[in-house]
């Protein structure tokens, strides 16, 4: 092996072998001794995506990093190396933690001298991080704990536990999301699942507040997962969840809920609607509301049966996913987010990736609203459809 091979080798062996909540003193004495790195900071991604938050035991004097307008949030937004070069003579180079498409945050170092050769097998050990990070977060709490600005709400607490990560890409499709507001969530829920040749996107509102709007979309989100696992296409995940709704709360409490299923090597797309969310398509810059049959949601009745409809998705398409936290919410002069300012909010990102738009969508909802707090969970999934490439 090479003397760059030995060293990632090397660096993945310190990893592995260190408990859970020291990864960052493993990966602080591997850069130090290998990489003679000066200094070594690990910023995770808050629930609100606002901030890059250090990662506990950080060096004396580090802070928080905006997103916006700091050289780390540069870097976690391009998903690129992004590299200082003081007078000093020294470098500061900015490496994306990234795993899958699933963006975690930033380490950043402070080095002797830059080459390219070493930027280069610095990002692959930023990502190599990123895997155990994944990892050792099923057995400590450390890194939940790094990213809260604030304490979550119970309710807040067991939608995040129960979320996929909160963006991914392959080469057929990219994904992102985000719920707001991010540390009292009650309701909202988004869920995928790629297999070989399919992806599934799931869009849930569960109504109520609190706990209870948590209990219920836990439950039918359980459910649907269950019957998803079982092999049961959409439409029948779908009739399974709402027999489970029905059977605990008999009609009381019901689940709205928007079901995809994308064929990777075609793009056609089967889709369930029973309930709020709605689904949006921007193709060749043109955004329209797709047209569904409205079925019942989730729970309302006892046996409902669901039917899927279909659309074909073509390359460079862009869907979006929105629970009625934005599309129906007013301004002060009455005009819901829906009619117009959705429409602009959606174009003005249209040069972002996935994973920034439903940021992006988000922040045109707050200066929509004209109030801080927002009333009702807001819930927006963007997917970016690229196709299947041909084989060479």
């Amino acid at each position: 092996m090479t003397d760059r091979e030995n060293r990632l080798v090397a660096a993945g062996r310190a990893l592995r072998s260190a408990a859970p909540h020291q990864l960052p003193d493993a990966l602080c004495q591997v850069l130090r001794t290998r990489y003679g790195a000066e200094s070594v900071e690990l910023r995770l991604a808050d629930y609100g995506l606002t901030v890059l938050l250090p990662v506990p035991p950080a060096p004396s004097g580090t802070k928080p990093a905006p997103l916006q307008g700091s050289a780390p949030g540069r870097a976690f937004g391009s998903q690129q190396p992004y590299v200082e070069e003081p007078a000093d003579g020294r470098v500061r180079a900015h490496l994306p933690v990234t795993v899958r498409g699933d963006r975690l945050g930033v380490l950043s170092l402070t080095l002797p001298a830059r080459t390219r050769e070493s930027l280069t097998e610095l990002a692959e050990l930023a990502e190599l991080l990123g895997h155990e990070l994944v990892v050792a977060e099923r057995d400590t709490d450390l890194y939940a704990r790094a990213r809260r600005r604030e304490r979550l709400t119970l309710a807040a607490e067991m939608q995040w536990q129960l979320l996929p990560a909160r963006s991914c890409a392959r080469e057929e499709y990219a994904l992102g999301a985000q719920l707001e507001p991010a540390y009292a969530v009650f309701g909202d829920n988004f869920d995928w699942e790629a297999s070989d040749g399919h992806l599934m996107v799931y869009v849930t509102n569960g109504m109520g507040e609190g706990i209870e709007a948590s209990l219920l979309t836990s439950l039918g989100v359980n459910a649907l997962r269950n019957a998803r696992r079982a092999g049961i296409p959409i439409e029948g995940q779908a009739a399974l969840a709402d027999q489970a709704l029905y059977a605990h709360y008999r009609g009381e409490a019901h689940l709205s809920v928007l079901l995809v299923d994308v064929e990777l090597s075609t793009g056609r797309m089967r889709i369930v609607d029973a309930g709020s969310p709605r689904l949006l398509l921007l193709r060749d810059r043109v955004l329209s509301l797709v047209d569904l049959d409205a079925q019942l949601p989730l729970g309302m009745f006892e046996e409902t049966d669901y039917v899927a409809q279909e659309l074909t998705l073509l390359p460079g398409d862009r869907l979006l996913f929105v629970s009625d936290g934005v599309h129906g919410v007013a301004a002060p002069d009455g005009e819901s987010y829906g009619e117009h300012a959705l429409a602009r909010a959606v174009g003005n990102a249209s040069l972002l990736p996935a994973a920034d738009v439903p940021a992006a969508v988000l922040r045109g909802l707050a200066g929509h609203r004209e109030r801080p707090e927002p009333d009702d969970d807001a819930l927006v999934v963007c997917l970016d459809w690229f196709g299947k490439r041909p084989a060479s």
